[in-house]
């Protein structure tokens, strides 16, 4: 009896891994040992059939399924009712009560619809077109109707704390494969964005998620909780001109006045809207990865330095000369100690001194090749005379003076 029982117990065992009926040692019930999960409940309905009717990662390489995502089936249930067909009929329990007082609701006939089939086959057909949703050019983003450049809306609310001041801008929207032992290759959706209140408050994150909604929304969120402050210089443009870098990405930025514009990449000029920045050119040298681009000019931002600062650390007085004023000079800060005391051995250009002793890299401008040539000569001459610029003119009069009487 004690042997029988044994193997009895070592078939229960087996049994549990392939999840057979299992007679235990002459009892009378049966066990039912199954999985509680498995591969189609796992998943959601849309994936299950995303992954039936999507085009594989080399179709879409031949250029297959290309129209795939804009195609909408069409919902043949839409302008349909239970009972009301061909033949009309009341449905207790469907389309009528069963019991209306104490008398019992039997199957009956109405009168017939004559249009039904054409005011059904008028809804289809309308169903057919696939319309592009249009974008105010306002909310349009850097290209098109693609993500990237494109507004959000300020993150969500925190208790009772609201953001209502902030808007986010979506800097990168991008789809990452993860491989997975059980599910392959798994994709999802990588977003980048930005968050600000226009005035020197400012963050960004990066977030991923199964959905482009979830990761937009977690991105959003996480930028809102990474905020950090940047001075800025009449609440218009950057203290001073600074190189920064990161990776192999090198930014260098240059204070501009006011009414000059944001002349910089695209991702840069949305940084700026968030933050407030009106005014201001950059240059980047070497990789254009977007992330390394944000993560240096934010850097940049955070390493500035304030008037006092320079002034105490090259024991030089600071004095801005406003060009648009007609040179009017203006002393912005001066040393703690005295200037005469100070090493000579420092460094005077204040722009190198900023910059960290880095030169920016500037293209020069080659001359066409008829530059040499006389008839260019004369053009110059004669377009001379409409510039106001008497020393120059002066100069290129003496010129050919020079050039017929030699």
């Amino acid at each position: 009896m004690a042997g029988l029982l044994l193997k009895s117990i070592q078939r229960w065992k087996s049994s549990l891994r392939v999840g057979n009926f299992v007679n235990l040692g002459g009892l009378s019930s049966n066990l039912l040992i199954s999985r509680s999960t498995s591969f189609f409940n796992k998943l959601p309905a849309e994936d299950i059939w995303r992954g039936v009717t999507a085009v594989s990662n080399a179709g879409k390489k031949r250029g297959r399924g290309k129209g795939t995502g804009k195609k909408i089936a069409k919902d043949l249930n839409k302008g349909q009712a239970i009972g009301i067909g061909k033949k009309t009929c009341i449905w207790p329990g469907l389309n009528a009560p069963i019991i209306r007082g104490n008398e019992l609701l039997h199957q009956q006939k109405q009168s017939e619809n004559i249009d039904r089939e054409k005011n059904i086959q008028k809804i289809r057909d309308s169903m057919g077109n696939f319309k592009q949703m249009k974008i105010n050019p306002i909310d349009r983003g850097w290209s098109g109707t693609k993500m990237p450049g494109r507004s959000i809306g300020p993150p969500d609310t925190v208790g009772e704390e609201e953001f209502t001041s902030f808007d986010t801008f979506v800097l990168e929207n991008k789809i990452v494969f993860i491989m997975k032992g059980n599910m392959g290759r798994k994709r999802r959706y990588s977003v980048l964005s930005v968050t600000g209140n226009k005035n020197g408050l400012a963050g960004f994150a990066l977030a991923k998620g199964p959905e482009v909604r979830t990761a937009l929304r977690k991105s959003k969120n996480r930028a809102g909780q990474k905020l950090m402050s940047i001075n800025l210089y009449e609440n218009r443009t950057i203290n001073h001109d600074f190189y920064t870098g990161f990776g192999k990405t090198k930014i260098f930025v240059s204070k501009k006045p006011d009414g000059y514009g944001l002349v910089c990449h695209r991702a840069l000029q949305t940084i700026c809207k968030a933050i407030g920045i009106r005014d201001l050119h950059a240059k980047i040298e070497g990789s254009t990865n977007l992330q390394h681009i944000v993560k240096a000019f934010f850097i940049g931002l955070m390493r500035q330095k304030t008037y006092q600062d320079i002034a105490n650390e090259s024991c030089l007085h600071i004095v801005e000369s406003q060009m648009a004023r007609n040179g009017y000079t203006e002393i912005k800060a001066s040393p703690h100690m005295d200037p005469k005391n100070a090493d000579n051995d420092r460094i005077i250009d204040f722009m190198q001194f900023t910059l960290g002793n880095k030169i920016v890299l500037r293209k020069k401008s080659v001359p066409p090749f008829y530059a040499q040539s006389m008839g260019y000569t004369k053009h110059e001459i004669k377009k001379e005379r409409f510039r106001n610029q008497a020393n120059v003119r002066l100069h290129k009069l003496v010129n050919n003076y020079n050039y017929n009487y030699t």
